[in-house]
């Protein structure tokens, strides 16, 4: 019978290929470079395969690493789950939160307030900016969960909810007859920046970019002052914004898809708790401004 494989050192591998590097790795375990070293020095013997590659500095996973990894991440997963159905203590504890400021302004405070009420022991410190920005805070070790609205091409964002992505204007306002037509949004790297510019081209339509921010409250608020018109996933439509109808000629855009990444230490306990409730509040969300051509109300 196969001897079983040892788990704390299936969490320092994961720790090593999440940062891409022994020194940061055994920062955040807390252990000694040496002694991490040593693990995966005998996972790699009991496996029979070199998991990681050195490249200077830089650390990646070689294609049997990859292989591990998905299957790391499930063991380890599995292990909080089983310490959680045995544990009878009160979950405590601080989690490092990071979300995408579109739903900053509309969804977090109810989301939050909601779990603060449900777990007064869990201190949840949030930072709100772009994916982008989010996704390298975790490869550097800021974060132990975020959410991002890039899907989940990334490595283990576990995609919860898919929305309809829309064009809106100013209720009442010009911007929508702009010629060439006034558009506002994220910076270039912005993936919902590229569909939206990438369908535009594909329309023939004259436009050009008025208003661009990192900001989605900046955004935001060049659609509801008339200065360009915009596009935002449903959940993230605001009171004021028109949704714009099909007969405007405006190219019809991909959906947006949002995920949830934890670090490869955050299963059970207390980052379960919070992911749960952010997949189960961000999943039954209904938004009545889905009808098109009315106001976001």
């Amino acid at each position: 019978m196969s001897t079983p494989l040892d788990l704390d050192q299936l969490q320092s591998f994961c720790a090593i290929a999440d940062c891409g590097s022994f020194t940061e790795a055994a920062r955040r375990l807390n252990k000694t470079q040496s002694a991490v070293s040593m693990q995966i020095k005998r996972l790699e013997e009991r496996l029979g395969q070199s998991l990681l590659t050195r490249d200077g500095r830089r650390v990646t996973l070689t294609l049997a690493g990859e292989a591990l990894y998905a299957r790391a991440r499930k063991m380890l997963r599995t292990n909080a789950e089983i310490l959680d159905h045995f544990s009878e203590g009160d979950l405590s504890g601080s989690i490092r939160f990071g979300v995408p400021d579109d739903y900053a302004v509309r969804l977090l405070p109810v989301i939050l307030s909601s779990f603060q009420r449900t777990h007064p022991k869990i201190v949840v410190d949030v930072a709100c900016m772009a994916s982008e920005h989010l996704l390298e805070g975790m490869r550097a070790g800021r974060y132990d969960l975020i959410v991002f609205t890039q899907g989940t091409e990334q490595n283990y964002g576990e995609l919860f909810r898919t929305e309809k992505m829309f064009w809106v204007a100013s209720h009442g306002g010009r911007a929508l007859a702009s010629s060439p037509l006034a558009v506002a949004c994220g910076p270039t790297f912005c993936t919902w920046r590229k569909d939206a510019q990438e369908a535009l081209d594909r329309s023939g339509l004259d436009y050009r970019i008025a208003y661009t921010s990192s900001n989605a409250t900046a955004i935001s608020s060049a659609v509801l002052s008339d200065l360009a018109i915009g596009f935002l996933p449903e959940s993230a439509l605001q009171p004021g914004m028109r949704v714009v109808n099909d007969d405007h000629g405006l190219p019809k855009l991909g959906d947006a898809q949002i995920a949830l990444m934890r670090a490869s230490h955050a299963y059970g306990g207390i980052y379960d708790a919070l992911a749960n409730h952010i997949v189960q509040s961000m999943g039954n969300l209904e938004t009545p401004a889905a009808q098109q051509g009315e106001a976001a109300e």
